[in-house]
């Protein structure tokens, strides 16, 4: 009989109430004008965000656990999941860092169901990076992404991390042996390589994605 899923609590302090989630919407929704090539080809690279952060030799790569505890998810995180109404998941929140700078926010969902057996060791991440993780696991697969302009005061944002600008983000939803995980990226205002535009847009799987449409929304 599976174990049942925990109370919500906090394993340090750190739990925030968000009131107003993103729009996020599908990566085709997005025009060429409403989003150039230059961070086209980062937010809808589907490779791991850690590998290219630590190719741009900018320093140092770190991560910094920010939150992790027991919490009904957002709604469309729910949605997404799969997660019964009211049933929480361990929310995991960190900062990717380099040189100590801050330029991306992650969020990770993990329902209950999802960390029991081979991926139980994922509720002890710490302050190890998740994507190191998962691209070096058999068979995952990577679901769409969906993008969102999230304004600088957003609460989706840890109120240290707010800025004065609107930030890119983007989430998508991993299945790991049938488990799924949703993980969300928010691209600061520290976060600089929009400029460093690649050739070609690297797949995971040696692919190139074209994803977007000329025509308006």
């Amino acid at each position: 009989m599976p174990a049942k899923p925990p109370k919500p609590t906090s394993v340090h302090n750190g739990a925030r109430r968000i009131t107003r989630e993103p729009r996020w919407r599908p990566q085709g929704h997005f025009t060429r004008r409403q989003l150039d090539a230059r961070a086209r080809l980062w937010l809808t690279d589907d490779g791991s965000l850690t590998e290219r952060l630590i190719s741009l030799r900018r320093g140092t790569f770190s991560v910094q656990r920010l939150y992790q505890g027991w919490q009904v998810p957002l709604p469309s995180e729910r949605l997404l999941l799969e997660i019964p109404q009211r049933q929480v998941a361990l929310i995991r929140e960190v900062a990717l860092q380099l040189d100590g700078n801050t330029v991306v926010f992650a969020r990770s969902v993990f329902p209950h169901a999802s960390l029991q057996g081979s991926l139980g060791h994922l509720r002890k991440l710490q302050n190890k990076s998740l994507g190191a993780i998962l691209f070096k696991h058999p068979g995952m697969h990577r679901r769409p992404f969906e993008l969102a302009r999230i304004p600088g005061d957003s609460p989706y944002l840890p109120r240290d991390l707010q800025q004065a600008s609107p930030a890119w983000g983007r989430r998508s939803c991993f299945d790991l042996e049938g488990k799924k995980l949703l993980v969300s990226e928010v691209f600061l205002e520290s976060f600089s390589p929009w400029p460093s535009a690649m050739a070609v847009h690297r797949s995971q799987r040696g692919k190139v994605n074209a994803a977007f449409v000329s025509s308006t929304q």
